[in-house]
C-alpha cells in the first residue's frame, strides 16, 4: 500500500473522533454556563462601597462581612446621581423595591437612603455610615434597641431626616414577621411627589405586592434637596455583632408628574374650605339649572294648555253651526199642476208658420 493513501485514510479515521470530541466539549460547556445559578436582578449602575461584595455563594451582594470583628458596613448605590426636580422644575417620583435578608443577629439591620453626592467621603463604619451626614432620607430596617435615639423594639421599620431619631415607625411583629430572621424579605419603597407623601411595604419574598403599607408618612423631598444631585443606595451595618445583610435584587425607577395632575394639598383646612367653596359653587349651579328647566316646563304646560283649550273651543264652535240638509222626497200634491193641450201645425209655407 503506498505512503500518501496509508495517511490519507488515517486522516480520514481520526477526523469524526476529533468532530465527537469537539462536540462533547461544546455540550458540556453548553450545560455547564445553563446550569450556573440565576444572577441577581441588579442594574450596571452600581457602586458597592466598605465592606459590600459580590458573593457567588448565594448570588447576591452581602453589605457587612461576619469576619470582620470591628463594626461592618457596607453601602450598595446607584452610580448616576438623580434630581428630584426636572429641568423644567416638574417634581421628580420615584419607586424602589428589593429582595434581601437579615441574619439573626442584633445589629443596626438595612436601610434604604437618600444622601448628597458628597455623602462617599463622609461613610462612616456605624449606623447606616450617615453618622458624619447631617442630611440624608431613610428607610431603616431596624433590628437593635437604641435607647440613645428612641427605638421602639429590635424589630421595627423607621423614617430618618436628618437625624437617626425615627420621624415615625411601624412595628414589623404586626404583619407577623421578623427582620433578623435570616427569611428572605421584599419591600417596596414608593414616593409621589405630586402628593408629597411616601409609603413603605413589606412582605416574605415570593409573596403579592401587600395592598396596605406599613408605613406612610408626609414629607417633601424635593423641597428637601431642591436643584442638588442626591445618590441612592443600601446600606447595612452590624455593629457589635456579626450580623450579616444580603441583597438578592433591587429596582430603582424614576418618573414626572404629568401636567394634568395636581398636588394633595398638605393644609386639610384649605382642603376642606377648597372643597366647601367648590359644593357652595355646585349647589348655585344647580339652582340655576333648577330654575332654568322649571321655566322650560311651566311654559311648556302653558302653551300645551292652550292648545287643549283652542281645540276644545273648536269642537264647541263646530258643534252650533246650522246645517242644510235637503229631504229625499218633496212634499207637493198632485193639484197643485195643471196641464193644458197645445197643437202645434206646420205647413209649407213659412209665412204660415210665423202667424
Amino acid at each position: 500500500m503506498p505512503k500518501s493513501y496509508a495517511m490519507t485514510s488515517v486522516s480520514l479515521s481520526i477526523r469524526p473522533i476529533c468532530s465527537l470530541i469537539f462536540l462533547s466539549i461544546l455540550f458540556s460547556s453548553l450545560h455547564f454556563s445553563l446550569s450556573l445559578p440565576n444572577k441577581p436582578h441588579f442594574g450596571s449602575n452600581l457602586v458597592l462601597t466598605g465592606e459590600a461584595k459580590f458573593s457567588n455563594k448565594c448570588s447576591c451582594i452581602q453589605l457587612t462581612d461576619p469576619k470582620i470583628s470591628s463594626p461592618s458596613s457596607g453601602f450598595l448605590i446607584q452610580k448616576k446621581p438623580i434630581k428630584l426636580f426636572t429641568k423644567s422644575r416638574k417634581p421628580v417620583s420615584f419607586a424602589t423595591d428589593f429582595t434581601f435578608s437579615i441574619s439573626p443577629h442584633n445589629g443596626d439591620g438595612l436601610a434604604f437612603l437618600v444622601v448628597p453626592r458628597s455623602f462617599m467621603s463622609k461613610f462612616s463604619k456605624e449606623s447606616f455610615g450617615v453618622l458624619k451626614e447631617s442630611r440624608f432620607f431613610g428607610v431603616e430596617f431596624d433590628t437593635l434597641v437604641d435607647e440613645n435615639v428612641g427605638d421602639v423594639n429590635a424589630n421595627h421599620v423607621g423614617l430618618d431626616v436628618g437625624s437617626l431619631v425615627s420621624a415615625k415607625t411601624s412595628n414589623v411583629s404586626s404583619i407577623n414577621l421578623v427582620l433578623n430572621s435570616g427569611m428572605k424579605l421584599h419591600s417596596w419603597v414608593d414616593y409621589d411627589s405630586s402628593s408629597k407623601r411616601i409609603e413603605v411595604r413589606l412582605t416574605k419574598f415570593g409573596s403579592a405586592r401587600p395592598y396596605n403599607p406599613l408605613l406612610v408618612y408626609q414629607i417633601d423631598l424635593g423641597d428637601m434637596w431642591r436643584n442638588e444631585e442626591v445618590l441612592v443606595g443600601l446600606s447595612s451595618s452590624s455593629g457589635k455583632s456579626m450580623q450579616t445583610s444580603r441583597v438578592y435584587s433591587w429596582k430603582f425607577r424614576t418618573r414626572t408628574v404629568p401636567d394634568w395632575m395636581h398636588s394633595q394639598p398638605l393644609d386639610p383646612r384649605a382642603f376642606s374650605r377648597e372643597s366647601r367653596d367648590e359644593k357652595l359653587a355646585q349647589k348655585k349651579r344647580i339652582c340655576a339649572l333648577g330654575f332654568l328647566s322649571g321655566l322650560v316646563i311651566v311654559t311648556g304646560c302653558g302653551a300645551l294648555l292652550a292648545l287643549i283649550v283652542m281645540f276644545l273651543w273648536a269642537l264647541f264652535e263646530n258643534s252650533s253651526e246650522t246645517i242644510l240638509t235637503i229631504p229625499a222626497k218633496c212634499a207637493a200634491h198632485s193639484g197643485d199642476f195643471r196641464y193644458e193641450k197645445i197643437n202645434v201645425v206646420v205647413g209649407d209655407n213659412p209665412t204660415d208658420a210665423k202667424n
